[in-house]
């Protein structure tokens, strides 16, 4: 079965087919790969075949993969950038479950084999612009969310989608600091349009593997032209709502953090500009600082916020 191509997803952002034979060969043959995120059973070093670690299909350079999986965020680790990935090993994502619940004909827990089951994986290759000015350029492997929720079936009175990240404050040593001002868990959201966008997908690999703990794995969102924020990590619950949900940023500081965080070089964060962003890897004495581009150059989700007072509704 071919994967069929969304007009607004660019072509040269799908790996071709031949990669993703099927979703048993994606996944199968590295025994517990999902729990361990261990390497996935994909063609040897095809990634430098099709030359994707030096310059990738959208014309830039490809963040080293040890860059994209030492620096991050997840603050259920705690708050500076290497500690995801000092820590993360602690979270079990075996076995893992994914609730899809609220406003659906089907409700349903999904384990992941069956959650990925008749999905076609894909690799998309993204810009990942953090709120705080720095940047990434990522191939993840996933699918588009509009695959999963039509699984589920959303009713007429649907309007958003709700996400929530797993708390276990036994494996998250971060939700245990007694200087943590989050309400845990992690809560994310979107309308249902944006949900149903092509280039939204659920990510379940990275450079060719499984996801890391600290990337979010072993099922994670990815909204590339949102700030990466958005983009909440390691789901246990989707939820199909007919009101604007929660979402953890906008919850702790919601002059500086809106629901919709769209990547907008006009519209600085109160306590620095917006205009550029730092592309990691970088240095003291290279900075390597670039111009941001609206809704991080994705520019073909600009009809979704069509009449939106986008300075508003930030």
């Amino acid at each position: 079965m071919l994967i069929k191509k969304p007009s607004d997803v660019r072509p040269s952002e799908i790996t071709p087919r031949e990669v993703y034979q099927s979703r048993r060969q994606f996944i199968a043959g590295a025994g517990a790969a999902l729990a361990s995120a261990s390497a996935l059973a994909l063609p040897s070093a095809w990634l430098d075949e099709r030359g994707y670690r030096a310059d990738d299909p959208i014309g830039e350079a490809m963040t080293p993969e040890a860059d994209a999986k030492r620096y991050n965020n997840f603050y259920e680790f705690g708050t500076d950038k290497s500690d995801p990935a000092a820590y993360a090993h602690e979270m079990t994502i075996d076995p893992w479950a994914v609730k899809v619940d609220g406003l659906v004909k089907n409700e349903k827990t999904f384990g992941i084999e069956d959650l990925l089951s008749g999905i076609d994986m894909e690799e998309r290759i993204y810009r990942l612009r953090c709120v705080e000015a720095w940047s990434m350029v990522i191939p993840w492997i996933g699918f588009p969310i509009k695959k999963l929720l039509d699984k589920v079936e959303p009713l007429g009175s649907a309007k958003y989608v709700a996400f929530e990240t797993l708390f276990r404050s036994s494996e998250m040593r971060g939700t245990r600091s007694l200087f943590s001002s989050i309400d845990w868990p992690y809560v994310e959201g979107l309308r249902l349009d944006e949900a149903n966008h092509p280039l939204a997908i659920l990510a379940i690999g990275m450079y060719g593997d499984v996801l890391p703990n600290q990337n979010g794995a072993p099922i994670r969102l990815v909204v590339p032209w949102k700030y990466g924020f958005k983009s909440i990590k390691s789901i246990v619950r989707i939820r199909l709502t007919d009101k604007e949900p929660p979402t953890t940023w906008n919850l702790l500081q919601p002059s500086e953090y809106g629901f919709y965080a769209n990547v907008n070089p006009t519209v600085d964060h109160p306590r620095w500009s917006q205009a550029s962003e730092r592309r990691l890897p970088s240095s003291l004495f290279d900075p390597n600082r670039i111009a941001t581009r609206m809704f991080n150059g994705y520019e073909e989700v600009a009809p979704l916020y069509a009449g939106m007072n986008l300075r508003r509704r930030y």
